[in-house]
């Protein structure tokens, strides 16, 4: 009975070609255990990254990540306040305006002035009424320029239309001069009223003056001094 050879393999091992394959390759179950270059690019480490990869962070024409704020920016409507600007500065430049804070001054002047102590509240020289003064004049100056603001983006808008329409306009202008000319260069060639009658009129004339002829050598024919047929 022959030996079996040392490099044949058994029948109770298995062979190589037979395991697991997660036992063949230990990198299969987990995917961390990947070479470097194997693994995504979102999954490599930043010193493992590419240097294309890691200069695109910090490249302009990269976009970011949007950052949240800790503190919320107050948010408003700026067509409402806007709206409400305009409307506190038309109130401003109309006389009822200046009617009322004349009265609301003279009346507050008097009674302080004239008012008993304990009844007066703002005694001379009217101390909080020159706070309420500068703190409305504090706040009607910018309500106005933002009146202004918007009434100056209304106007460049209007502008800008008007602008448009003046552009078509000298555009259509420019089209009806050109289509006149070439009517009046087409009817230049074209036989006109005063030239049809004319011309009928030198027609009518050369038929009358060949009639006369013919009626003329018709007389002549048959005159005293005419042959006779023999």
């Amino acid at each position: 009975m022959s030996e079996p050879r040392r490099d044949q393999p058994r029948r109770d091992q298995p062979r190589r070609d037979q395991r697991r394959p997660d036992a063949r390759r230990p990198d299969a179950r987990r995917p961390d255990a990947r070479r470097p270059e194997q693994r995504r690019p979102e999954q490599r480490r930043p010193e493992q990254r590419r240097p294309e990869a890691r200069q695109a962070d910090g490249r302009l024409d990269t976009p970011r990540e949007a950052r949240r704020s800790l503190v919320r920016r107050p948010s408003y409507d700026a067509d409402a306040f806007g709206s409400f600007a305009e409307q506190f500065a038309r109130f401003m430049g109309t006389a009822r305006f200046l009617l009322y804070m004349s009265l609301f001054v003279l009346v507050w002047v008097t009674w302080n002035a004239l008012a008993p102590e304990d009844a007066a509240f703002d005694a001379y020289p009217f101390i909080f009424l020159t706070l309420m003064l500068s703190l409305q004049a504090s706040y009607a100056a910018p309500l106005i320029l933002l009146a202004q603001n918007r009434q100056e983006q209304r106007d460049k808008v209007v502008a800008e239309q008007d602008r448009q329409a003046n552009a078509r306009a000298h555009a259509d202008m420019e089209f009806l001069a050109r289509e006149v000319a070439s009517l009046r260069m087409a009817l230049g060639e074209v036989a006109t009223r005063d030239f049809l009658r004319s011309e009928l009129r030198a027609l009518r004339a050369d038929l009358e003056e060949a009639d006369d002829d013919r009626e003329d050598d018709r007389e002549g024919g048959s005159g005293p001094g005419a042959d006779r047929p023999r």
